[in-house]
């Protein structure tokens, strides 16, 4: 059976840049919402998921400009140490808390295989000009900006590693515009890495609450990449 998910080697902040880092998804903020949220905010993510903001108002957010500012942006704060590339395979424990509630996640790569096979279930249909967008943002940048939010059933063992990881020292934590307080855990360990995937992939499915363009687009790039199944462009950043 083709594995559900796999453990991925983030690009993510240093700890002492999330917060300057960290931004809402490209597409819950308007423009001018954006401009003013990456006001005096030069590391800001929208920079990335938006860099309409950098160009001179009334570009096309959807021109060719933009996917290549959006690429060049990502490549500077790479360049100046902000986001970094994690040396070895791991999952992600994400936490958001905001006004007493706290929801806590995964993030994983989910498998296009699995998502073509049923297994990652939508259950909306997708407008062809969001999904060309997300395609053209993923070829230039030849990274995902944003994840899949999943769902799964509820499951002990799954349950006992998330417990085990939020146990230990978070890997950072940072408070967005809104108060929300961001937290997210590093599972590296090779035994807590196997023991979640064997997990995750004992699954019978996940199933998208949102993101469906976004998981569409990355189907589209894997299949023009015509990947073996393994390859990165074969799998999608999901938060489950």
């Amino acid at each position: 059976m083709t594995a559900l998910t796999r453990p991925f080697r983030a690009l993510r902040p240093r700890p002492e840049h999330a917060s300057g880092v960290i931004a809402p998804p490209y597409d819950v903020v308007s423009y001018e919402e954006a401009l003013a949220l990456t006001r005096d905010r030069p590391a800001s993510f929208l920079h990335i998921s938006r860099p309409e903001i950098d160009l001179p108002p009334g570009t096309d957010p959807h021109s060719a400009a933009v996917y290549a500012r959006g690429a060049d942006n990502l490549q500077r704060l790479v360049a100046r140490g902000l986001l970094v590339r994690d040396t070895a395979p791991g999952y992600y424990i994400y936490r958001l808390d905001t006004a007493g509630h706290s929801q806590t996640g995964i993030a994983c790569a989910a498998s296009v295989a699995a998502y073509r096979a049923n297994r990652v279930r939508k259950h909306e249909l997708t407008r062809p000009d969001k999904a060309n967008d997300r395609v053209a943002n993923i070829e230039a940048l030849n990274a995902q900006t944003g994840p899949v939010l999943c769902a799964y059933r509820a499951d002990a063992r799954i349950a006992a590693c998330i417990a085990e990881a939020t146990r230990t020292d978070p890997l950072f934590a940072a408070l967005d515009h809104h108060a929300v307080r961001h937290t997210v855990w590093r599972v590296a360990d090779p035994d807590a890495v196997n023991t979640l995937s064997d997990g995750l992939n004992a699954l019978d499915a996940l199933y998208i609450a949102d993101g469906h363009h976004r998981s569409a687009a990355a189907a589209r790039v894997a299949e023009r990449r015509g990947g073996t199944g393994d390859a990165s462009h074969d799998f999608f950043l999901a938060v489950a």
